[in-house]
């Protein structure tokens, strides 16, 4: 495996939370034993500020180990909004942003020409150490900027990768790259990969999970040039559990934890997996009111529906992670639900106790 440079030289940023040996999930000590400060992009999606001022709220009391919690925005904005939801909260404390980074703004112009922005406020105070992760639901690109530009990546990481969970029949896959990078290379794919594999074994508990990489057939040979060369370099990393090839249909169907791809593939699987599930849903409804009969099965059958709805609502897992950055990024979907927000938050403060960002430094360091 020393065939390729894990370690690229010239690349030793500062670790926000101190550089240290990360300890396994079952070591690590409660949630509650650490507190956690996070910087909230409340002016960052569809339904901002009210959502994700609802989620602040929720995630405040379900998790005490949150000793601050930023709501970054405008801040007379905050304050009525907060105010009419009668949310008051000392660990809430409000930091005034006057822009905001709308979703037709370019995400690299929105880093130079709004530095005021929501998103870049949020994450300076990462940047600067009075947090340590920042949440967002806003525009996906400016948040990849704002920390990649920021932030940087972790020790011995060449770029950072988004990891979109999602629910399969038999639990959680996470796809990474879903959209941070458009061209990779081989190298780029392993490091996904090895951060894929560290987020599946702390955050989802999964004792050694099983890393695909995506292909248009399972057989070894298969794919593009840049998988081709990836599988290779996968094959020799001694502590993956690399499963070869997997096929667009297994992220779904198939006991697959971690599914490895460039941003262009993974983005385009993500939405076609929104896409298609959102037609399905369509024209289930349609077919179950188009008469009388079928409207009282649909009666009787609705606990089941919105149990299977439960189960594969992206609500639970709150948003994705941008991996190898030089802090906790979460990404969450732009129309979330303070539901949403609620474990978008969650899955920050779980990143941070279990230490997922040295961990990721330690395998990579490790080749």
């Amino acid at each position: 495996m020393r065939n390729f440079p894990i370690k690229p030289p010239g690349k030793s940023p500062a670790h926000p939370q101190g550089h240290m040996t990360g300890p396994t999930p079952a070591s690590n000590p409660t949630f509650d034993s650490q507190p956690m400060k996070i910087a909230l992009d409340a002016m960052g999606g569809d339904f901002a500020p009210r959502n994700m001022l609802a989620g602040a709220r929720m995630a405040l009391a379900a998790y005490p180990g949150i000793s601050t919690l930023y709501l970054v925005g405008d801040a007379s904005r905050l304050k009525s909004e907060m105010d009419s939801m009668g949310f008051s909260d000392s660990r809430a404390v409000i930091v005034h942003a006057s822009e905001v980074v709308e979703m037709t703004d370019s995400a690299v112009k929105s880093l130079r020409q709004k530095k005021d922005s929501s998103i870049a406020v949020a994450t300076d105070l990462v940047k600067r150490g009075d947090a340590q992760a920042v949440v967002s639901a806003g525009h996906t690109g400016a948040a990849v900027a704002a920390a990649t530009v920021k932030l940087r990546t972790l020790a011995g990481v060449e770029r950072a990768g988004i990891l979109s969970p999602l629910p399969n029949l038999h639990g959680t896959c996470g796809l990474i790259d879903a959209g941070a990078n458009v061209d990779s290379k081989p190298l780029h794919l392993v490091q996904h990969a090895i951060m894929g594999h560290v987020f599946s074994k702390a955050i989802n508990k999964t004792a050694s999970p099983i890393v695909g990489l995506m292909s248009n057939g399972e057989e070894e040979g298969k794919g593009s040039e840049l998988s081709k060369a990836a599988f290779e370099l996968l094959k020799a990393v001694p502590f993956l559990n690399f499963k070869g090839n997997v096929e667009g249909r297994d992220v779904l169907n198939m006991h697959l934890h971690v599914a490895v791809c460039d941003g262009f593939v993974g983005n385009i699987l993500l939405k076609g997996c929104e896409g298609t599930a959102k037609a399905f849903l369509s024209v289930l409804k349609e077919q179950l009111t188009a008469t009388a009969p079928r409207k009282v099965l649909a009666g009787l059958l609705k606990p089941a529906f919105k149990a299977a709805a439960a189960r594969m609502s992206y609500e639970s897992y709150g948003g994705s992670p941008l991996l190898g950055v030089n802090g906790v990024v979460i990404i969450a979907h732009g129309s979330s639900s303070p539901l949403a927000m609620q474990n978008a938050l969650r899955v920050a403060t779980e990143m941070i106790q279990l230490s997922v960002n040295p961990m990721i430094e330690e395998l990579i360091g490790s080749l």
